[in-house]
C-alpha cells in the first residue's frame, strides 16, 4: 500500500523559515505530480503548491516568492521550503501524489498523507 509521511511541521515566529518534507513509501515505480495542499482552521483545503514529473510548478498566489517546492525523484520525496512565513500561513499541510503506481502495476489515482500542523505565531 502506497503512503505519504510528511515531517516538518511545527511553531516558527512570523518571519521565520520551515521546510516541510514528504517521503512516498510502497514499492512505488512512479508518480506524476506531487504537491502541497493546506488547511486553515473554518476554511476548505487549498493548493499550495505543485510540481509535475517534468518539473513544471504550480504556485498559490499567496505563496508567490516565499515558498518553494523541489523533488527528490529517486527518492520518491518532496519538500516545500516556507519562507517569511506570515499568520495567515497557519494550518494542516497535506502532501499529495497523484498517478502513482507501484512496481507490482498497481495503480492509484491520488494518495494523501495524514497532514503536518504549521503555526505561525510569536
Amino acid at each position: 500500500q502506497v503512503q505519504l509521511v510528511e515531517s516538518g511541521g511545527g511553531l516558527v515566529q512570523p518571519g521565520g523559515s520551515l521546510r516541510l518534507s514528504c517521503a512516498a513509501s510502497g514499492s512505488i515505480f512512479s508518480i506524476n505530480d506531487m504537491g502541497w495542499y493546506r488547511q486553515a482552521p473554518g476554511k476548505q483545503r487549498e493548493l499550495v503548491a505543485r510540481l509535475t514529473s517534468g518539473g513544471s510548478t504550480k504556485y498559490a498566489d499567496s505563496v508567490k516568492g516565499r515558498f518553494t517546492i523541489s523533488r527528490d525523484n529517486a527518492r520518491n520525496t518532496v519538500y516545500l521550503q516556507m519562507n517569511t512565513l506570515k499568520p495567515e500561513d497557519t494550518a494542516v499541510y497535506y502532501c499529495h501524489a497523484q498517478e502513482v503506481v507501484t512496481t507490482y502495476g498497481v495503480p492509484y489515482l491520488e494518495v494523501w498523507g495524514q497532514g503536518t500542523l504549521v503555526t505561525v505565531s510569536s
